[in-house]
């Protein structure tokens, strides 16, 4: 922590008095070495409308107002006035802060998300030329602080800097597209600032709280539980697909989840969202982050699936691709059906009943209600009516797993799942031109990897959005070839565009042809948390009878991070539709 770092926070607790404002008083946080940081705007309507751009630095938040508000327009080039450092929690206040009070009006949190700095972010910020890469809700990409001179005195005036987005993929021009138009609403409750202000509250929350420690639990009583240290990430446990799900009563069913694998790791406040290869991905789910610190643990390492909740109750991957290209922001959850890690405690080698009871205690009664945090329940016993049901309500399958199994990091016959319909992931080795009226591309033809080659499945002609439709053009035309990725040449194709193979698409299709071709694909969206090496066809396993009174083996097993996609389960019995969300 620098010497000023150690002093940030003066000015601003100098101009509040925290008996009469919700902000949070703070401290600074330790400097964060290497990996991206927090940044938050909060549009302020104080004296007048502003818009607070902050970015997490020497364990504060770096802060400018900025009048208008950011423009991802490159030629747009925003005052922004420099003012006192914030302290970390102030990143997820929204609320009101009382008229007298420093501030007095409505703030509400805009936008939020990590920021990487190009290069050495101190040297720059002191230098008055800040260049950095934002991943957030509204605003992404590059952008820039630079600071100006008042020519009407003889030094830099050090509070005078222009914000300004770099010409990039991410840019728009403010003739067709302001954001702040567009965009207007709260990416944490998705309330105006009209409906902040009627309703008087304050949504924030600190890293600890004497609430949370009145109910933190204990695991040090389950069998099969060590002290040990949390580690950064732990490869998640995979399911095998299988025709049909097991019988008996060895077995506990949960529904399956059509969204992404994440692991949570938290520690001692500080929140790390983790794909099932171990890729980083903090920064795509802020909600999900406030949630897990919240929750009543110094230390957790959480598994479980992040999707969106449609209207009928189900998830689906393709609502929860437009949440994360900035579309309806609704309906995301994160059912947690597992417990790898608490508080110095390692729980993997427990049984998975006695985890999951353990999930159930820490999540308490914000796991029953509705929220972004969601225990994942189950039903022991009765497979194959529960998969029935299941594939009843339009679901996309169901996980059955030992309840008396440990947790390892692999895929095996511990942990099997059965799909109501047919999914498969596929390597996307190139497109064809649009026809009519369609823009952007017209097809995506799709291969899968057989004993190192690229083998031709299909072309995908339907399941897009018109906007689906630009994403993809945009993302393939940088991966030009001039030659076919595919083993051999696929037929029927009208001048093809080849890709290189990097892009791993999920679709729907009905049924595998005899030469090995999908009929009817469907596409759902792009999966960015497998390597395209890894794609291979899916085929069901037989499924071997377990003996119940045969306890799963205890032996420890580390892997390699798995060879697919396992989304997982949900909050809903197959018995009680009305609580499928």
């Amino acid at each position: 922590m620098t010497e000023e770092g150690g002093a940030a926070l003066r000015e601003y607790r100098r101009k509040r008095h925290f008996a009469r404002t919700p902000e949070p008083q703070g401290e600074v946080a330790p400097e964060r070495r290497g990996g991206d940081r927090t940044f938050v705007v909060q549009k302020h309507a104080a004296s007048r409308l502003h818009y607070d751009f902050r970015l997490e630095l020497e364990g504060v938040l770096k802060s400018w107002a900025v009048p208008k508000g950011p423009s991802l327009d490159p030629a747009d080039k925003r005052l922004a006035m420099h003012v006192e450092d914030h302290p970390l929690e102030y990143g997820s206040f929204e609320g009101v802060i009382p008229k007298g009070e420093y501030g007095g009006g409505t703030v509400m949190l805009w936008d939020r998300g990590t920021w990487r700095p190009e290069g050495d972010p101190h040297r720059a910020y002191r230098a008055g030329n800040l260049k950095f890469t934002l991943e957030g809700e509204k605003l992404r990409g590059g952008w820039a602080l630079v600071r100006i001179r008042d020519r009407r005195q003889a030094r830099d005036d050090e509070r005078s800097w222009l914000l300004v987005k770099h010409d990039d993929a991410e840019a728009k021009p403010s003739d067709r597209y302001r954001v702040v138009e567009a965009q207007p609403d709260s990416v944490a409750t998705g309330r105006t600032l009209d409906a902040i202000a009627a309703a008087r509250d304050r949504v924030w929350h600190s890293n600890r709280s004497d609430q949370a420690e009145e109910v933190r639990i204990s695991v040090a009583d389950i069998s099969g539980v060590r002290p040990a240290p949390l580690l950064r990430f732990v490869p998640p446990q995979l399911a095998t697909l299988v025709r049909r799900p097991p019988t008996g009563d060895a077995w506990l069913h949960e529904m399956k989840f059509d969204g992404y694998r994440i692991l949570a790791r938290l520690e001692e406040g500080r929140v790390t969202l983790l794909s099932r290869n171990g890729r980083e991905w903090t920064g795509q789910f802020p909600g999900v982050v406030d949630s897990v610190r919240g929750l009543p643990a110094h230390t957790a390492l959480l598994d479980g699936e992040v999707a969106v909740v449609a209207p009928d109750g189900r998830t689906s991957f393709q609502a929860l691709q437009n949440y994360m290209s900035g579309g309806h922001r609704d309906g995301l959850i994160y059912m947690v059906f597992d417990l790898l890690h608490l508080d110095g405690q390692d729980l993997t080698g427990s049984r998975l009943e006695d985890r999951k009871a353990a999930v159930a205690r820490l999540l308490g009664p914000r796991g029953e209600e509705p929220g972004v945090l969601r225990y994942s329940d189950h039903v022991v016993g009765s497979g194959a009516e529960f998969f029935a049901e299941a594939c009843r309500l339009g679901l996309e399958g169901a996980v059955s797993k030992r309840r008396d199994a440990p947790y390892r990091s692999t895929r095996g016959s511990d942990w099997v799942k059965t799909k109501c319909v047919k999914r498969q992931e596929v390597v996307i080795g190139g497109y064809t031109d649009p026809e009519g009226s369609r823009l952007g591309i017209g097809a995506l033809l799709a291969g899968l990897y057989e004993q190192g080659r690229l083998v031709y499945v299909g072309k995908v002609g339907t399941g897009f959005t018109a906007r689906t439709l630009q994403m993809l053009h945009r993302r393939l035309e940088p991966l030009a070839r001039p030659t076919s990725p595919f083993a051999t040449r696929p037929t029927g194709v009208v001048r093809p565009h080849w890709v290189e193979p990097r892009l791993v698409a999920e679709v729907a299709f009905g049924e595998w042809t005899a030469d090995g071709r999908m009929r009817h694909p469907s596409f759902q969206g792009l999966r960015e948390d497998k390597p395209a090496d890894q794609v291979v066809r899916e085929q069901p396993v037989p499924m071997e009878p377990v003996d119940p009174a045969a306890p799963a083996s205890r032996k420890r097993e580390r892997a390699a991070p798995a060879r697919s996609r396992t989304p997982q389960s949900t909050r809903t019995r197959p018995d009680r539709p009305e609580r499928a969300r």
